[in-house]
């Protein structure tokens, strides 16, 4: 009997198309990231946060990615940011397909930054490549500490961690030198940088690790 592996075609379709993004990000030099995280994290909050406050510095667009509604992207839009709405209709992640037809959709040339708020998963959206130059994975301190270990995959493939909501620590159940750890345990490079995007603490930081990024992919040959 014949095997099929269904599973290799469709993610090195989607592979192909990524690369095909990398090369387009590369090649305009503009800084593409990818934000994934649980449902009720914080993504939208950060984002909104993050564009106003940044607003003087780069000009930031967004890639929104729902299963239904395009009630994130009202949010973003009422910063008067550019943003892209993508309804994925169930399916619990976006592709690189998608991401280069919304692509056509933003105005890049005018852009410093892209951020794809993913569909909220820790799990599907950490298997597929979008072109990105890395993602950022956000952890509410209201989801529990023990997500990195549980969840692998997505911290170990992150370049910053985003651990929101610590303006709950104290009224929840959750150790942060162990989520730091365990994070830290799967990917020794990762940046952590405990925020609430509600009081604006640590938020700081944050913006100066985004600006200087935006930064170096503009240097870069």
């Amino acid at each position: 009997m014949k095997k099929i592996n269904i599973e290799k075609k469709i993610l090195s379709e989607n592979e192909k198309c990524a690369i095909e993004n990398t090369f387009f990000f590369t090649e305009q030099k503009k800084l593409c990231l990818n934000m994934i995280s649980s449902p009720g994290s914080g993504k939208t909050t950060i984002l909104v946060e993050t564009i106003t406050a940044l607003k003087d510095k780069i000009k930031i667009g967004i890639i929104e990615g729902d299963v239904q509604t395009d009630i994130d992207a009202e949010r973003i839009r009422a910063t008067e940011a550019p943003v892209v709405q993508i309804n994925t209709e169930g399916a619990c992640h976006l592709s690189a397909v998608q991401i280069s037809r919304a692509l056509k959709e933003l105005p890049v040339d005018d852009l410093d930054l892209i951020i794809i708020e993913n569909v909220g998963n820790l799990v599907c959206p950490s298997a597929f490549e979008l072109g990105e130059a890395g993602k950022i994975v956000v952890l509410s301190v209201a989801e529990g500490d023990d997500k990195p270990a549980k969840y692998p995959a997505i911290f170990a493939k992150s370049k910053v961690l985003l651990i929101n909501k610590i303006d709950l620590l104290g009224h929840v159940d959750f150790d942060i030198e162990r989520a730091k750890d365990d994070a830290r345990r799967l990917n020794k490079n990762i940046r952590i940088f405990p925020i609430s995007a509600k009081t604006g603490e640590g938020m700081s930081q944050w913006y100066d690790w985004l600006v200087q990024n935006v930064e170096q992919e503009k240097m870069r040959q």
